[in-house]
């Protein structure tokens, strides 16, 4: 009722020309056409694929290297966790306002760097494309370490603390235990990691709605596919059925990011 419907529905309404205030006729694979030769959608589609290829290795890097930092047992451990988490556990609102006045003209950054006499303006954090999209995966990567963090503690609990005494007392050090036991032990949950990790960074919105506007950035040029969805969707005006065809592109996207991080993972089981 809640999944599958809605979903037979989308596919249904992406075939149609409807619209918010009236219902629309057949129109077969128009939208899907009008979508392949629309720049705003190519545009959409590449700052998301981009937002992927660089969000994605972080989130499947960092926090592992973070887990295994506060996997150790020294004093005040448990604050460091703590703090570690609490991004995830803040509203992603919340999150995109505190960075937006960190990020801004005269924000935080760019107030410490002019004091410095680092930059002799402000950087355009928020009003460069670039700029914007990358200062959103930024916001993206700091609020999904802890997350990410806590799956790897989970897999790094499961290591048997032989393995690392044997290694140790052949002489392997810190750094070869790292590369030679941590990685290949935990390296399933880095393949889940980073299949979550892609389908999160394929629907961002917030990041990108809080910190650029609705319009997403200058010209929109920071627009990704939901929040593409989002624009063309909604309105007096909205285009329900072509948002529709967007969104079973988007979900088509996503699908092959999930068909091959499952493949990778059944070709470690072999």
């Amino acid at each position: 009722m809640f999944s599958l419907w809605p979903f037979v529905n989308t596919v249904i309404l992406s075939l149609t020309d409807a619209q918010i205030l009236k219902g629309g006729r057949f129109v077969g694979l128009e939208n899907y056409g009008r979508a392949l030769g629309d720049p705003d959608f190519w545009t959409a589609t590449v700052n998301s694929v981009v937002y992927l290829a660089v969000v994605v290795p972080c989130l499947v890097l960092l926090p592992l290297a973070l887990a295994v930092l506060v996997q150790r047992k020294l004093p005040g451990i448990g604050f460091f966790r703590s703090a570690f988490y609490a991004p995830v556990i803040a509203s992603a609102v919340v999150v995109g306002l505190i960075w937006q006045w960190v990020l801004r003209s005269d924000g935080l950054v760019n107030t410490v760097f002019e004091k410095l006499h680092l930059i002799s303006g402000p950087v355009p954090f928020l009003t460069d494309s670039t700029m914007l999209l990358v200062s959103a995966m930024i916001v993206t990567i700091w609020k999904g370490l802890g997350y990410y963090m806590v799956f790897y503690l989970a897999a790094l609990g499961n290591v048997p603390a032989s393995l690392y005494e044997a290694a140790a007392l052949d002489g392997a050090g810190a750094v070869r235990r790292f590369f030679s036991i941590t990685i290949p032990s935990v390296k399933p949950m880095m393949l889940l990691v980073g299949t979550l990790s892609a389908i999160s960074a394929l629907r961002v919105f917030t990041e990108i709605y809080i910190l650029g506007g609705e319009s997403g950035g200058p010209g929109g040029g920071a627009r990704t596919l939901p929040f593409l969805i989002r624009q063309v969707g909604l309105g007096f005006a909205g285009e329900t059925g072509y948002a529709a065809a967007i969104s079973i592109l988007l979900f088509l996207l996503t699908l092959v990011f999930s068909l091959l991080g499952h493949r990778l993972s059944k070709g470690d089981e072999r």
